[in-house]
């Protein structure tokens, strides 16, 4: 449960709450493949907040162009139309 411990530093001025994180990841294994190590690297860099977490991703190569789009479409979907 590596996530667990990233929940516990979150951004409090972010909107993304544990279940919602956690569904976030979850989305990130099962429909993207991404392996655990990935995730475990992308948390780990310095600015490891969940807004920068698909940009991280992106520019350390862990996902394509295409998958950061679908995640960029997963978060509107899930978080932004919410926020509305």
């Amino acid at each position: 449960m590596y996530f667990l411990l990233y929940v516990g530093i979150l951004n409090p001025g972010f909107p993304m709450a544990y279940s919602k994180f956690s569904h976030f990841l979850r989305f990130l294994r099962q429909e993207l493949a991404i392996p655990k190590a990935d995730l475990r690297l992308a948390l780990r860099h310095p600015e490891h907040t969940p807004d920068r977490l698909p940009m991280i991703l992106w520019q350390y190569g862990l996902v394509s162009l295409s998958q950061l789009s679908q995640i960029l479409d997963w978060l509107e979907r899930n978080l932004i139309s919410e926020m509305s």
